[in-house]
């Protein structure tokens, strides 16, 4: 029998309908919840599309997409619309004052379903649970639900953007609880890209502000904790950061090392630093002590960074179910971008690295991967033409490879 490889993708999203959201949010909310729904408005095709915006909830349809794709283990971050959210989860930002408890309700009720979607295939799901910001106590307490509900993907961190004064900034030292508790109870923590610009308002330009911009803000959060000192104070802190472009990292950890060695210097040009405000480490040994990189639909340099990320800390991901990911076409993906490497290394890519972190069981998996999985000797052949109809990680990536 053909070796084949086991594949994890570290990034995937799922979400509910908002007639299943209705029967995990708390009662008191629900009469309000009605009256919410009614008025809005998803602005979002792959959410009205009802053959597309069914791969967030229902396993067969998943299961059908995931498996022809070879993917037999995921981490699930959120997608669709909790309640009383503005929009897409991920752009939503935080809540203001008012409304906070009506938000909190909708992660409340998001975090309930995903641990009951989670929980059908115990195995192969690992949810990503959300929190606030806007209390710590209460971001600590949901925290904590999603530990003891065995959503082992941990939490996903809210990004604060610019504009957000009503949330503290990551850098405020009023989060130190919180991040112990992280920490004490091994909860790894998710910065996705994507998050964290600023309103733009509207203008001609916004479009293209905004996908200009959106990798900068998308690792603030990874600066602002680093700069800060959290995993000086909390080595033990695990942060992952996923679809934020692994390519982006190697240049970024080069200029915070520059930043650092120049404060201890006592001066970066007309700046005058006291040297024991610099941190005692460079942003690199910070980053190999408690960083890992979700690679979603890696690109050519995205692959190459893991020598400076860390073999052992690089994690391969194909963004199902959403446009920009690799299927149905991952296979051909692999074999366009990482042909190359060798199958031990390949392994813990695709998903030994994510086993080690999120607590899969590779030999539980291993009979799917036989059946699914696709085989070593075909991944390691070069990819010498585009599908008829190739998505965009592939034409994206080929980009790259050609030079254009």
């Amino acid at each position: 029998m053909a070796a084949r490889y086991t594949i994890i993708s570290a990034d995937t999203h799922a979400g509910a309908s908002h007639e299943t959201y209705r029967e995990y949010l708390d009662p008191s909310f629900r009469d309000e919840f009605d009256a919410w729904r009614g008025k809005y408005k998803n602005p979002w095709r792959d959410l009205r599309d009802t053959d597309l915006r069914v791969r967030n909830w229902d396993d067969e349809r998943r299961d059908r997409d995931q498996l022809a794709d070879g993917v037999v283990g995921e981490v699930v971050f959120p997608n669709t619309v909790p309640p009383f959210y503005p929009g897409f989860v991920l752009f939503a930002g935080p809540p203001k004052v008012e409304d906070y408890a009506r938000r909190r309700a909708g992660l409340q009720a998001h975090n309930r379903w995903l641990a009951d979607f989670c929980d059908r295939k115990p195995g192969r799901r690992a949810g990503v649970g959300q929190i606030f910001l806007n209390d710590v106590d209460d971001a600590i307490a949901d925290a904590t639900w999603i530990k003891e509900h065995n959503l082992r993907g941990g939490v996903l961190l809210p990004n604060i953007a610019p504009d957000v004064d009503w949330v503290k900034p990551l850098y405020d030292p009023a989060y130190d609880p919180l991040w112990a508790t992280l920490q004490d109870l091994d909860i790894p923590v998710s910065l996705h890209g994507g998050t964290g610009s600023p309103d733009y308002g509207r203008y001609a330009a916004t479009p293209a502000l905004l996908i200009s911009e959106v990798a900068f803000y998308g690792l603030r959060p990874f600066v602002h904790l680093l700069v800060s000192g959290v995993f000086e104070r909390f080595p033990r802190l695990t942060f992952v950061i996923t679809e934020a472009s692994g390519s982006a990292l190697p240049p970024l950890l080069k200029q915070l090392d520059n930043v650092i060695k120049s404060m201890r210097g006592g001066a970066i040009g007309e700046l005058k630093y006291a040297k024991d405000t610099a941190l005692p480490r460079t942003a690199t040994e910070y980053f190999h002590q408690s960083c890992w990189v979700g690679a979603s639909f890696p690109r050519p340099d995205d692959v190459a960074a893991r020598e400076v990320i860390g073999r052992d800390r690089w994690m391969w991901g194909s963004d199902y179910p959403h446009d920009e990911g690799t299927g149905p076409y991952t296979t051909q993906a692999l074999r366009q971008v990482m042909n190359h490497i060798p199958e031990p290394e390949m392994r813990d890519l695709l998903a030994g690295n994510a086993a080690r972190l999120y607590g899969f069981d590779l030999e539980a998996l291993a009979p799917l991967a036989a059946q699914y999985g696709p085989t070593v000797e075909e991944v390691s052949r070069p990819l010498d033409a585009l599908p008829e109809n190739p998505n965009s990680a592939l034409i994206g990536a080929q980009a790259q490879l050609v030079g254009v």
